[in-house]
């Protein structure tokens, strides 16, 4: 076996070592699922064998699940990808029923196996460790057990869904698995999932003892009496099973708590609940075809296959540096000065510093710059009182960053950020200050989120280092950072920003110049349509609630009111005098200048836009005023009026990031799919603008659908050129853009 180690001590005792080769982490893949086939043969045929204990041969944990990437299709060396949608279901279908076979076979087998837990065991690996009959974890606050699934837009497909609520009832492991949560050891022995646990290096050793405990055993008599598993015993019932009061109640309160909480956009979690549902009524063999059945049929759907490919190998790729100009050695990143200590600094600070790099935090005064470094012992006084670090770690954070007015501390700095106000004058000004004290070869990079960094590098004495490095706020909590390549930035450039934002633990992504560049630009077309609806005279509360139904974070209002309803009215006319047009004969412009100009409503800081504010800050109404301006046409919504409104909230925004694809704006689609959710929360059941393209309408579907909202609502949903290309061409963003072969790489 290439998987699996057997070594039989003299009690009989089969010590299982688990260790996919070439892996940091094992997973569960193709190669390990036909290995599983001849262990449990191997341990129920050898007269050797009296009982086992399977163990991981990873220092990282036992096992993380399944081998997403191979159920994506993104290849294995020595599989073909299946040519057709009917071969690929009927791939995973084989791989389902040969992983359920062999962990039910090891539950069946007859002789005690019992599984050593040192570090995590999630997903399939959860799963295997479920199938043995004794379950020994590490006391160890880093180990996590959990069925992770549903967050990448699957459920367990090897018996989770069917053991867990058997072990711990129907409501706790329904609760866990919805939500797809993580649980500490001593959480998982409360609950009832693990047995025993002991300190760190000994599971091996308990998890044998307790094998020990029931032998001896002649197996010419038949099964070993202790190897059998709760609900093969006869009389065996669920505590909380769909018949019983309590399980009623569940059945009922989690299905209403799923369709308010996922707006029944991800299919995952209702099929979840079916299959507890269902799989409780029957004897556990007839409950794992059950599930199976549910796994095969979510993961034919496109929000699994946009959720996997986006959100587990996307973001995996991108974050090794999958977009990383090829030719350039690693660069190490030591020390780093921000130019700019108010809230973006600040959050840049705290990031560098986290992740060990010396960092020179620079303002125009020490009063500013201690201010700035504040911010991040705010962040590590809370990390301490909740026990998420030590003092000493904390205070190690805290020294790495120097607060300063001197320019001359950028000397030694690989890299410098630049986070000022959003000034072009005052940009240029601090570029060359810090560039007197920059090495030849370290990056300058501008946090700006609309500036061309062409323009912004005119004030640079070296254009080829020069880089936007946009972060999101707040940078400790956004995992996204967009990396702008100016008309002169070089490869060795981007390839040292990307190691930077590596290094920051955040996932990069590569866009060329343009004002906005992708998602400043795309993220502003979701309000935009609001606008629109609301000019229509759609109800301020239909347009809110069906743009959060459609999967977006906040209703399209009140995204402006967070932006800044004066911002947007600056930007506005910026824009129409760069194209010559005025401003004040667009009725949307007249009345944003209305809500800001006439009535002092500038949003969210204000504590009154679109909406009206609480002291905490949170929204509390939206704002009656507004019907002085619009009237009010459209106050209810039928089913087919919200279905019309999604589709025109997330048309809008994918045709733009087509347009950014025609443009050259963005390259890889990738990179739009991660951004597009990581950047401003395009529905993430998607798997992102491109992913909604290819997979819920294909190019042809997706073109004709526009046609139709372009002659409804207007041309800002026209199709361009390169959709109507793909389209008869029959092509997908992800072929045409060559992501495959990137990833694969």
């Amino acid at each position: 076996m290439e998987n699996f180690k057997i070594d039989v001590d003299s009690d009989g005792i089969a010590l299982i070592t688990f260790d996919v080769p070439g892996r940091s982490m094992n997973t569960i893949t193709g190669s390990v699922m036909r290995d599983l086939v001849t262990l449990v043969e191997t341990i129920k045929s050898d007269a050797k064998i009296n009982g086992a204990v399977i163990t991981s041969g990873k220092t990282t944990g036992f096992c993380a699940g399944a081998d997403l990437g191979e159920l994506n299709q993104r290849g294995s060396a020595k599989q073909e990808e299946p040519k057709s949608e009917d071969e690929r279901l009927k791939k995973q279908f084989e791989q389902s029923f040969t992983l359920n076979r062999s962990l039910r076979a090891i539950e069946t087998c007859g002789k005690p196996v019992a599984v050593a837990l040192e570090g995590l065991a999630l997903g399939g690996g959860l799963e295997i460790a479920l199938a043995c009959h004794y379950r020994v974890a590490a006391d160890n606050p880093k180990t996590k057990f959990g069925l992770p699934e549903s967050k990448v837009g699957l459920l367990p497909g090897a018996g989770g869904t069917q053991r867990l609520p058997r072990l711990i009832g129907v409501q706790n492991a329904a609760m866990m698995i919805l939500q797809g949560a993580d649980k500490s050891p001593q959480e998982a022995k409360g609950l009832g999932f693990i047995n025993e646990v002991v300190p760190s290096g000994g599971t091996v050793d308990a998890a044998k003892a307790w094998v020990k405990s029931t032998l001896p055993w002649d197996y010419a008599k038949g099964p070993n009496p202790k190897a059998i598993a709760p609900w093969d015993v006869k009389g065996y019932k669920v505590k909380d099973g769909p018949f019983t009061p309590a399980g009623a109640m569940a059945a009922v309160g989690g299905n209403a708590m799923v369709s308010k909480q996922t707006n029944l956009n991800y299919p995952a979690q209702r099929n979840i609940l079916s299959c507890i549902y269902e799989g409780m009524q029957v004897p556990i063999d007839a409950a794992l075809r059950i599930e199976s059945r549910y796994f095969i049929k979510t993961a034919a759907t496109p929000q699994a296959k946009g959720m996997i490919r986006t959100l587990f190998v996307n973001m995996q790729a991108l974050g090794k540096g999958g977009n990383r100009p090829e030719g350039f050695p690693t660069y190490e990143i030591k020390k780093v000065a921000v130019l700019g200590a108010g809230l973006m600094g600040a959050g840049i600070a705290y990031v560098q510093a986290k992740a060990g790099i010396e960092t020179v935090l620079l303002d125009v005064s020490q009063e500013s710059a201690e201010k700035g470094k504040a911010y991040s012992k705010r962040i590590v006084d809370k990390d301490i009182s909740r026990g998420k670090i030590t003092k000493e770690k904390g205070d190690a954070l805290l020294a790495l960053i120097t607060p300063s007015t001197d320019y001359s501390l950028i000397k030694g700095s690989d890299l410098v950020v630049e986070a000022v106000f959003e000034s072009p004058a005052l940009k240029a000004e601090v570029t060359k200050k810090a560039e007197a004290f920059l090495g030849e070869t370290a990056v300058f990079g501008s946090n700006t989120s609309t500036l061309p960094i062409t323009g912004l590098a005119e004030a640079s004495a070296r254009p080829k280092n020069f880089i936007g490095i946009h972060f999101f706020s707040p940078v400790e909590r956004m995992g996204l950072v967009e990396l702008i390549m100016g008309k002169d930035t070089t490869a060795e450039t981007q390839a040292k920003a990307i190691d930077y934002v590596i290094k920051i633990r955040k996932t990069p992504i590569t866009v060329n110049d343009f004002r906005g560049f992708y998602t400043s630009r795309c993220f502003g077309t979701y309000p935009a349509e609001g606008v629109e609806m609301l000019m229509e005279g759609v109800a301020p509360a239909i347009i809110e609630n069906v743009g959060r139904q459609c999967g977006m974070p906040m209703g399209p209002l009140e995204v402006s009111d967070s932006v800044g309803l004066d911002t947007a009215l600056k930007i506005g006319k910026t824009n129409a005098e760069l194209n010559q047009q005025d401003y004040k004969k667009d009725p949307r412009a007249a009345m944003l200048s209305w809500l800001v100009e006439d009535k002092g409503r500038v949003g969210r800081k204000a504590g009154k836009g679109y909406y009206e504010y609480g002291e905490d800050g949170k929204p509390s109404r939206i704002w009656p005023g507004l019907s002085e301006r619009i009237e009010v046409k459209t106050k209810e919504c039928p089913p087919e009026l919200k279905t019309e409104l999604t589709k025109r909230f997330l048309f809008r925004q994918c045709i733009e990031v087509a347009r950014c694809f025609e443009e050259g704006v963005i390259t890889d689609p990738r990179d739009a799919d991660v951004g597009s959710i990581l950047a401003w929360g395009f529905a993430p059941y998607s798997g992102g603008c491109i992913s909604y393209i290819d997979l819920f309408w294909g190019t042809k579907g997706f073109v004709e659908e526009a046609d139709r909202l372009a002659d409804t609502y207007g041309e800002r949903f026209r199709p361009n050129k390169l959709l109507r290309d793909m389209a008869a061409k029959g092509e997908t963003f992800y072929e045409r853009f060559g992501a495959k072969e990137k990833a694969a790489a």
